[in-house]
């Protein structure tokens, strides 16, 4: 399973974030996750094997300005992701996070016009990560959090 649901508020300092924001955030990047992974964690447990991939953001770990509840949800999709490793430890099912830079899509780029976007990692380098994650070449990666930063 993986779980590539997420979005992006950000701008003002946290004292000007509006509450919604901080709400909005937390639904799409925490609690989709949560609840995807309740769904899939016990048909996995049963079949005694499976991958699981949650797609959080370099933000969860280098905290941008600007970005307080963008980051604050992307660092608890890391920390939920990490204690489910603990969670799933010997059950056959692993699952790890990938934590991906500014991803060249035409709404990134929209929304930065002048950044240098060769330097950022494109959905088809993230989905190779993702693959590889899944496969049996990943079978000892377990609980791992994945930088795909690009070449930025």
């Amino acid at each position: 399973m993986i779980n590539a649901v997420g979005g992006y508020a950000g701008g003002p300092p946290l004292w000007e974030t509006d509450t919604a924001v901080l709400d909005r955030m937390l639904a799409v990047n925490l609690r989709t996750g949560y609840t995807l992974l309740r769904a899939a964690i016990p048909a996995l447990l049963k079949q005694g094997r499976g991958a699981l991939v949650n797609v959080a953001a370099k933000a969860g770990l280098d905290h941008p300005a600007g970005a307080a509840a963008y980051a604050a949800s992307k660092a608890g999709a890391i920390a939920m992701t990490d204690s489910l490793a603990a969670d799933l430890l010997g059950t056959g099912v692993r699952i790890n996070s990938i934590l991906p830079s500014i991803i060249d899509t035409a709404a990134n780029r929209a929304a930065m016009p002048k950044a240098d976007h060769a330097k950022w990692p494109k959905p088809q380098d993230i989905a190779r990560v993702i693959l590889f994650l899944c496969s049996n070449d990943a079978a000892v990666i377990h609980g791992a959090a994945i930088p795909v930063y690009g070449n930025g």
